[in-house]
């Protein structure tokens, strides 16, 4: 069985992450991305970050509560971004 302690300073980011991977999906949809091609390289996307999560959350486990401030800001910032953009503005 999986021990799933290691991560659970690490959820936060996890649900907002998926939150922005859909904005960012939705705003590919908007620029009429190939769905196919934007699916793909999502998919690669996902299982690099899950890759590098697995074995760095090991690593970086004593720095959990920056890396999830610091990530935060980057989901937010990249939120009102593709949301600017999407307004044409």
């Amino acid at each position: 069985m999986v021990d799933l302690k290691p991560y659970v300073p690490f959820t936060a980011l996890i649900i907002f992450g998926n939150i922005e991977n859909l904005i960012l999906a939705s705003q590919g949809a908007v620029a009429h991305v190939n769905p196919f091609i934007l699916g793909g390289l999502s998919l690669i996307a996902v299982i690099i970050w899950l890759i590098i999560g697995t074995y760095g959350t090991k690593i970086a486990i004593k720095y959990a509560d920056y890396i999830e401030i610091f990530g935060g800001v980057a989901i937010i910032l990249l939120g009102f971004q593709s949301m600017l953009e999407a307004m044409g503005l």
